[in-house]
């Protein structure tokens, strides 16, 4: 990867539907150029895909609320099934495996026309391992990449 790589991976982070010709503009190259970068960097596996940045009344108008979970112990069974079943559950937009107090933190979106109860009681508390669950709701986002 060399500065126009680079120049380029910062443009589509940017704005993922700019097209060849104002890409090729912009980082100093010719469309056709642009786009067989683009191409390579794709197939490099730099580039993973494109979206959408959809509105919040588009997705919902979700409130942000932040769980924090504790299993019941930290075997490798007990990791891979809460694991596989919570990438199975549609409200957790992002999870991570923590070190310190507890074991993930997960981001839930709560749409508008649902309840947090209900994901609580029916989804998270539902997930195999789980021991115990902290939530935290969102008074307001400040940066957010959506």
């Amino acid at each position: 990867m060399d500065s126009i790589d680079g120049k380029i991976i910062a443009q589509l982070g940017a704005e993922s539907g700019i097209t060849s010709e104002d890409l090729g503009s912009r980082v100093g190259l010719s469309p056709s150029a642009a786009h067989r970068r683009v191409k390579a960097l794709e197939q490099q596996g730099l580039i993973l895909g494109y979206r959408a940045r959809l509105s919040p009344a588009a997705r919902g108008n979700p409130s942000t609320v932040f769980v924090s979970v504790t299993l019941t112990d930290q075997r490798q069974a007990t990791m891979m099934a809460f694991e596989q079943a919570l990438v199975r559950t549609t409200q957790v937009s992002e999870a991570h495996l923590m070190s310190g107090e507890s074991d993930y933190l997960l981001k839930v979106l709560v749409r508008e026309d649902d309840s947090y109860e209900r994901i609580h009681r029916e989804v998270l508390s539902a997930l195999p391992g789980v021991h115990r669950l902290v939530t935290q709701f969102t008074i307001r986002t400040l940066a957010s990449e959506a």
